[in-house]
C-alpha cells in the first residue's frame, strides 16, 4: 500500500509539467489555428496555408518533435529546453486541425453576418474579433474539447525527449520496480481524470452559453 501511494504521489509531480505542456500547446495551436482559417477565409495565401496543413497532418508528430528539439537548434545554433520543444511541437500540430476546424465553423455561418458587417462599415478586426470568432466558436465548442483532450494525450509523446510528464515518470518507476502495471494503471487514471476535468469545463461552457442564449 505505501508503495503504492508512494507511486501516486511520485506521478503526480508530473501533473505540473503535464498541464504546462498542454496549456501552452492549446494556446499556440489556437492563436495560430485562428490565423490561420481566417487568411483562408479571405483568400490570402490560401497554397501556403493548405500546403502546411497538409504537411503538418500527413506526417508523425514524433517526427515533428524531433526535429523541433533535435534538428531546428543544430541548424539556428540555439538549444531549447524540453518544455519549450514540446509546446512549440505540439502547438504547431495542433494548429493544422484547429485551423481546419474553424474553417467549418466559419464556412457555416450566414454569409449574411459577413455582408451586414460589411455594410455598416464594420473595420474587418472588429468583425472578426467580435462578431464572426465568437459565433464560430460556440458552435465549434464540442469539437475544440475534443481536440484538446486528444492533444492531451499526445503529449505523453514528450517522454521520448526525456519530458518528465506523468507518462515519463509512469515508465521510471516500472524500469525501477519491475513491475509495469501498477505505475501504468496510476497513470492512466490521472490522465483520465485530466480528460474527465477538460470535458466537464466544456459542458459548463455550454450550459451557460445555452442558458444566456436564452434569457
Amino acid at each position: 500500500m505505501d508503495t503504492v501511494i508512494s507511486n501516486c504521489i511520485y506521478l503526480g509531480k508530473g501533473l505540473i509539467f503535464t498541464l504546462e505542456l498542454t496549456m501552452g500547446s492549446i494556446a499556440v495551436g489556437l492563436a495560430l489555428g485562428v490565423f490561420l482559417s481566417v487568411l483562408r477565409h479571405c483568400r490570402i495565401c490560401v497554397s501556403l496555408v493548405r500546403g502546411w496543413s497538409s504537411i503538418i497532418r500527413g506526417t508523425p508528430l514524433i517526427l515533428q518533435l524531433s526535429i523541433i528539439y533535435f534538428s531546428i537548434p543544430n541548424l539556428i545554433g540555439v538549444r531549447m529546453n524540453i518544455l519549450s520543444a514540446g509546446i512549440i511541437a505540439f502547438g504547431l500540430n495542433s494548429s493544422a486541425y484547429v485551423a481546419e476546424i474553424l474553417r467549418s465553423g466559419i464556412e457555416s455561418l450566414p454569409k449574411g453576418q459577413f455582408e451586414a458587417a460589411r455594410t455598416l462599415g464594420i473595420p474587418t478586426f472588429y468583425m472578426w474579433r467580435d462578431i464572426i470568432l465568437p459565433q464560430v466558436a460556440m458552435n465549434i465548442l464540442p469539437t475544440l474539447v475534443n481536440e484538446v483532450i486528444a492533444l492531451l494525450k499526445e503529449t505523453t509523446l514528450i517522454s521520448i525527449i526525456g519530458g518528465m510528464d506523468i507518462m515519463r515518470r509512469s515508465q521510471i518507476v516500472a524500469a525501477e520496480q519491475f513491475e509495469y502495471f501498477m505505475p501504468l494503471c496510476i497513470a492512466g487514471v490521472y490522465y483520465y481524470c485530466l480528460a474527465m476535468l477538460i470535458e466537464f469545463i466544456g459542458e459548463k461552457i455550454e450550459r451557460k452559453v445555452a442558458y444566456a442564449k436564452n434569457s
